[in-house]
This record gives C-alpha cells, structure tokens and sequence, in this order.
C-alpha cells in the first residue's frame, strides 16, 4: 500500500505566476516519484492560474478554517506525513493534525523565511540599515521559529537562511534540510547571443520586493542604460501587476509593461540580459533561477543572489549601486565574450547546487531517517514538545471558541 500524504496549501499553487508555486508543483512532483498518494487542500480560493493538480493524479480537497470538519477528514485519511505551506498554515491547522494523526511525520515547508523578508521589508520601508537584529526581534520570527520546533522537519530553500537560523538562533540541525530549487537536467540548445535582444523582467505584482524593483528600474537605472543603448528595450512581464506599475508602459522610451507571461521560457529565450534590482526579500529568487535554465545572464543585488551561488562566480553581474547596475548590464548587453561566460557560469551553478535528481534523493533520506525513528527523534526536540503543549493551546482554544460562534 503507497503512502499517504496531506499537503495543507497557504494557496493552491501557481507555477505559472510565482516561485512558490513552483516550489509546491516540484514537491508534489518529487513526493510522487517516491510513491506517495497526495492529498492537497486549502482554504483558498481557486485562481485561472491555478494549476491542476487532478491531471498529476493528486487528490484536491477544499477545507475550512475554524472548523470541526477538518478534523474527520484527517482522521478518515489517515495521512503517513503532513506537509504545511508556509508557518501560518502550521499555526492554524498544526493542532489539529497532532490531535487527529499524531503519527503523522509533520513537515513544514517555509518557502522562504517570512519572518526575515517582513523585517527587510520595514527597515527598507524606514530607510533604516536592516541587521539580523531586527530580524530577531521581529514578533513574527518568533512565530516562524516557533513553527519549525513544532514540526519534524522543515525545508530551508536558501543556503543563506540555513545559516542564520542555525548560528544565529542554533536551532538543530535534525529539524532542517536545506531544499532549494530542484531542476531537471536539459539537453535543450539556447539562442545564441546574437540571436536575442532586448533587457527583461519579471516579478509577481503582489510581492512587494518585485514592485519595488520595478519602481527602481524605470526611475533609476532605465535612464542611466538608455544613455549608452538608445535603440534596447526593457520588457517588464509578471501576473497581478497593480496600476502604478501598469502605468509606467511607456513605447516612447522602450518601456514596456506587459503583464502576465503564459510561457517565461519564451520571454527569457529572447531576452539578452535579466535585470532585477531587489532592494528587500528573502529565500531565493525564482526569476534568477529561471534565467539560468534558460541561458540568460543577469544582473542583481546581494540580497537578490543572496543564498544562491555559493563560493561561485555568479552569471553575470552582483551589485547594489544602481549606477554600475546600469553599467554592468550595458556592458553584459554589448559583450558577447563576457556574456558567454557569464552563461556558462549559470550552468555551473545549475549542476552543483539545483540538480534535481540529488536534491530529491537528499529530501527522500531525511523522510525516511524520519519515518524509522520518528519517536525517538520528537523525544530529543524538548522544545518543540514545549511549544506544541503551551503555544498551540492557545490557538487551539481561540479556534474551538470561533467555531463554537459560528454555531450560534
């Protein structure tokens, strides 16, 4: 008999419009492959970009918040391993999967530390200098760490957040595994540099380090590349866009804003160089990875690389002034020879540290070192039982009471 796994989706997942979402399609595709049947349920709301999940042979189950009936339908499934997206999804069903399948090897995927992007976010908001000293403090940490000790395992996608979840809060080692990306080998021949034209990028609307950088290349370094490359163009594309974005499409400047992209291989097979000026964010970032895949050197900022390349040179350029931005990118544009290398360098990076087939052979051990001494390894993690009996009691509680009012 196949094993059962429940994933619990902040969202239903859209590969198609965000890097979380492929996130979600690579696991579920690699909890497939190791012979799992998958469950996937979510309290939100279907989207056009949604993907479907039927077709992968995975079982779609709308859930509610608050509410007893999630607790039948655990028991009832009796899932082998439950997998929560993102910390808010372990705070507000954690409970109720430790009551109803307690057996259940619980998994928290963090797609990104929350907690480190929110600080960022409000030190650049306040113009302020961010240090990992807001991030400490920040009330959401403690209940994004707080969400780690509570699960089995969580899954760290940046090498970066590994770091400092480790050293700087010494979290144990045996509740993380470093998972990022996970990319299947191609044997697909790029255009050539000569065959492609033109700047590209691309970002979700509704991520706020994306609007960001936008703001900044139409305002900062667009200005500064059109000076030296009077006849490229800068294409903008991404799902969600909000109007002060959609506003900015200007031909007469070769600026354009296009929206959603159904295919972004395509857009980036034509594109020469990717530009993404991320001033604020955390994990790692879907749209340099795509890139990479794709043979399109980029340039980016420390934050944008941050966790993605290790000891090797990146494929292109890193820097956070916008002036050698701009130049780094001129330079990229009108050199073949550098701009080879640099593609050769994104290959580099895909092969040591994206590969699927090792990324998902390192996933499959931990699950089932996990699995053969699940007890013995939630007895070493006191805290984690801590928390699990004096934290979820509160939530827990609030939650019945909701339910309680509803009835009435």
């Amino acid at each position: 008999m196949s094993k059962k796994l429940l994933v619990i989706g902040y969202v239903w997942p859209e590969p198609n419009t965000t890097a979380a979402g492929c996130r979600m399609q690579q696991l579920l595709e690699a909890f497939i492959s190791f012979g799992f049947q998958v469950t996937f349920a979510s309290t939100a709301s279907k989207t056009e970009y949604s993907l479907d999940l039927q077709q992968m042979g995975i079982r779609e189950t709308p859930i509610q918040l608050n509410h007893s009936s999630f607790d039948e339908f655990v028991k009832e499934l009796s899932p082998d391993m439950v997998l929560f997206d993102r910390f808010m999804v372990e705070e507000q069903f954690g409970w109720r999967v430790a009551d109803c399948a307690p057996n259940a090897i619980r998994i928290l995927n963090t797609e990104d530390l929350h907690s480190l992007r929110k600080a960022r976010e409000e030190a650049h908001k306040k113009k302020e200098c961010f240090t990992l000293q807001h991030w400490k403090n920040h009330p959401i940490t403690l209940r994004e760490v707080a969400s780690i000790y509570r699960c089995d395992l969580s899954l760290i996608i940046s090498t970066y957040e590994m770091e400092i979840l480790y050293a700087t809060l010494n979290i144990p080692t045996e509740l993380l595994c470093h998972l990022p990306f996970m990319v299947g080998k191609t044997t697909e021949q790029w255009p050539s540099y000569i065959a492609r034209k033109g700047f590209v990028s691309i970002g979700n609307g509704k991520h706020a380090p994306n609007v960001d950088a936008i703001k900044v290349l139409k305002q900062e370094i667009w200005p500064q590349i059109r000076k030296q490359l009077p006849e490229a163009e800068m294409h903008i594309y991404g799902a969600y866009l909000p109007q002060q974005l959609n506003e900015m499409h200007s031909p007469k400047t070769r600026f354009h804003v296009h929206g959603w992209a159904e295919d972004v291989d395509v857009v980036l097979k034509k594109a020469k160089v990717l530009l993404a000026p991320i001033q604020f964010g955390a994990g790692i970032k879907g749209k340099l990875l795509d890139a990479m895949k794709i043979g399109t050197p980029s340039v980016t900022t420390s934050i944008g690389a941050e966790g993605m390349h290790g000891d090797l040179p990146w494929n292109g350029t890193i820097t956070n002034a916008w002036d050698k931005f701009a130049q780094a990118a001129v330079d990229l544009y009108q050199n073949p020879t550098a701009w080879e290398n640099a593609q050769r360098q994104g290959s580099e990076l895909l092969q040591t540290f994206y590969d699927k087939e090792s990324l998902q052979t390192r996933l499959k051990e931990r699950l089932q070192q996990l699995s053969e001494a699940l007890q013995t390894h939630r007895t070493q993690n006191f805290i984690g039982k801590l928390l699990q009996h004096q934290t979820m009691a509160s939530t827990k509680y609030m939650a019945k009471w909701i339910e309680a009012k509803h009835k009435e």
